[in-house]
């Protein structure tokens, strides 16, 4: 398997257990430390325990804004490297009946840390 291939299911496991808000599995989708640019902040997580924590908070602002799931528009691999993947990706959110509420684009970077594949880095312009 390619970095590019391990990368782009490390995409795919993120996006599977966010749609599940299955949030311990979504925590091991990650790289740590792991960074967030969002709002032009940046937020450094250290551990699975703390991104658990803070994802199963946004759980209930994901319900009241309408949020069903996320899907991938593009997936487009910009840079490959033995350990390191950049990747561009365009999101969708997604209402019940599959109508797409929000698009952004975003940039993440996945990374392979003790032979493990996982998302380390996101810049995202979702507002």
């Amino acid at each position: 398997m390619t970095p590019a291939d391990a990368a782009t299911e490390a995409v795919y496991a993120f996006l599977e257990t966010f749609n599940a808000q299955d949030h311990e599995a979504h925590a091991q989708t990650l790289n740590y430390p792991h960074v967030r640019l969002a709002g032009g902040r940046f937020a450094r997580l250290e551990s699975s325990e703390e991104f658990t924590a803070i994802s199963a908070q946004g759980e209930m602002r994901l319900k009241e804004e309408g949020w069903h799931h996320s899907t991938v528009g593009d997936l487009t691999v910009i840079h490959e490297g033995e350990d390191k993947v950049h990747i561009a990706l365009d999101m969708h959110r997604c209402h019940v009946d599959g109508t797409v509420y929000k698009r952004f684009d975003t940039l993440w970077i996945a990374t392979r840390r003790d032979g493990k594949w996982g998302i380390q880095f996101r810049s995202s312009y979702l507002r």
